[in-house]
């Protein structure tokens, strides 16, 4: 039976690291399809459970050199930190070093006891032990360059590792010349290099990591969307439970104001429920008896209780954020090509230094020069950028889509999103802002309330409301500081409107379902402007007083 799985693997610093890792799992039986995404340094993985397990896949990541990892069982890592850790104590070394090689060079004060040309030895031996943990700092790259080499498959790691080693190396012997005697090896000292190689790849590194941390929130704002618990009645009682215990069937119940923890339908009750983080409508749905709710949608104004259909991975909600995922560790087109070209890349830098270096020493040069054009090559050359900032981009895209409520679909999806010429709207066919506003107010004509009156009337029934078309009525009417009458016996009529008492007459605001109801004549000139404003795509809602239409607002 195939499988599908996610698998965080750890320990890639490059995206040589996860072609390898990709290429080792993809070389066992059973394995329909495996993606090793750099940025999100996720595995995602198709197989025949029949044929390969969970623990032949991880001992394959684990052969290659890396560890793969459940993401149900990790444990959170925050490499943010860790990188900002390693960059600070790299940059607090690093300085004085520079300071110390660039001042021989520029003329800078250098203490007396330091001059290079009269104390070379403890000269370079400063600098050497300010290197240490510069080089401890960013120890990983000589651990994963090397043991990418030695198994023939050297990445962008390798490169920094040979380039900076060289360096040291011959920093190493130029000390060994000037104890022996040679004062004038201490111009040939390239300690300095190491270490600024080292920050300034460390620097990379912080703002890869500070990318993905950005990125990782707009899926953690999604996640952030379910309530954490929830109330179920079993066995007669109400008892306040986690939502990762709830099952299909569970009756649970929902007060005003609560998100809805799962998918379900209502049993009883009716409400109104804002769904605008599913459909980014404004206005909330009016539900009762029967009808479906999403989880993480917003009960707006009634007690209901809901019979849980889909819960844990099973959700609306869930499904998004899997949607989501997929989509950022999706390789687009490009993505991929980049990972062919970074493929041989690597070798052939390597083999260019080492053509360089050898090309300048038969022309005659010295073993420094050779040596600084060899450093040179390897730490220039080395191309991070080029499969780090497609995966990045794809990455960034589509945390900040999140986040505003659109949703891509695939990195395929948004490479080719620049063509788009035409945009379709479905429904209303209009962008809102989320949340509803009041746009119209029509007294009914030149005998009736006038505009202020009208609205004043309407946020005074409307001030005890809970429903998002009544706040913005309530809102309009602060803004521009109406004084709002007294509203008595104010009743809710679901799916029509609201009905209360002011000085002893009937104040209704609703629809034309609770005008007929209550037996309110509209005439032409009302219906055509319901109708005109309609087809703007905005609620209508009329207001009546005493039996008489006095006027309608548009929200």
């Amino acid at each position: 039976m195939i499988k599908t799985t996610t698998m965080q693997i750890r320990g890639m610093t490059c995206t040589a690291c996860a072609r390898a890792s990709e290429r080792a799992v993809k070389k066992l039986s059973g394995i329909a399809e495996a993606n090793v995404n750099f940025a999100t340094e996720k595995l995602a993985v198709q197989f025949d459970d029949e044929q390969v397990s969970l623990a032949d896949i991880k001992a394959a990541v684990k052969k290659a050199g890396y560890e793969a990892v459940e993401i149900k069982a990790q444990d959170e890592e925050p490499p943010v930190t860790v990188q900002k850790q390693k960059l600070l104590i790299a940059s607090i070394f690093t300085i004085p070093i520079l300071y110390l090689a660039m001042g021989m060079m520029l003329s800078w004060p250098i203490p007396v006891w330091l001059a290079p040309m009269r104390y070379p030895l403890r000269f370079a031996l400063i600098q050497l032990v300010l290197l240490i943990p510069v080089v401890i700092a960013g120890f990983r790259f000589y651990k994963v360059g090397y043991s990418a080499l030695f198994r023939g498959s050297p990445n962008m790691d390798t490169l920094i590792a040979l380039g900076t080693s060289a360096a040291i190396l011959y920093s190493f012997f130029s000390i060994v010349q000037i104890i022996l005697g040679d004062h004038m090896a201490v111009e040939h000292l390239y300690i300095e290099s190491a270490a600024v190689i080292i920050t300034l790849v460390l620097v990379g590194k912080t703002l890869e990591a500070l990318a993905k941390g950005k990125t990782s929130e707009a899926i953690k704002k999604l996640i952030g969307l379910q309530p954490k618990t929830a109330r179920v009645i079993r066995g007669g009682t109400e008892q306040e439970v986690p939502i990762s215990s709830l099952v299909p069937g569970d009756h649970i119940l929902v007060r005003p104001g609560e998100k809805i923890p799962v998918d379900g339908i209502i049993l009883s009750g009716i409400t109104a429920v804002d769904e605008s983080f599913l459909t980014g409508e404004s206005i909330p749905v009016e539900k009762q008896t029967g009808d479906e709710v999403t989880g993480a949608s917003l009960n707006k104004n009634g007690v209901i209780t809901i019979q849980a259909t889909r819960v844990g991975q099973d959700t609306v909600l869930a499904q998004i954020i899997r949607l989501m995922e997929q989509a950022q560790a999706d390789k687009a087109p490009i993505a991929r090509l980049a990972d062919q070209v970074s493929a041989y890349f690597v070798p052939i830098v390597v083999g260019i230094a080492v053509l360089s270096a050898l090309l300048w020493l038969l022309a005659g040069e010295g073993p420094v020069f050779a040596m600084t054009i060899l450093i040179s090559v390897l730490v220039i050359a080395c191309p991070c950028a080029l499969g780090l900032a497609t995966p990045t981009a794809i990455m960034v895209g589509t945390g900040i889509g999140a986040q505003h409520g659109i949703l891509i679909k695939s990195g395929e999806a948004l490479e080719i999103a620049h063509k788009i010429d035409t945009v379709v709207f479905d429904k209303t066919g209009t962008i809102t802002e989320g949340k509803p506003r009041l746009t119209d107010i029509r007294p009914l004509d030149k005998d009736s309330l006038s505009e202020t009156e009208l609205l004043a009337l309407a946020a005074g029934i409307e001030q005890v409301s809970e429903h998002p078309l009544g706040e913005a009525i309530v809102a309009a009417a602060r803004e521009r500081d109406v004084a709002l009458p007294e509203v008595t016996d104010v009743t809710a009529l679901p799916g029509r409107g609201i009905r209360g008492n002011l000085g002893g007459g009937a104040l209704l605001l609703g629809n034309q379902a609770l005008m007929t109801e209550s037996s309110i004549n509209m005439d032409e000139l009302s219906l055509h402007a319901i109708e005109e404003l309609s087809a703007e795509g905005k609620t209508v809602m009329l207001l009546a007083l005493n039996g008489t239409l006095q006027g309608l607002l548009a929200v």
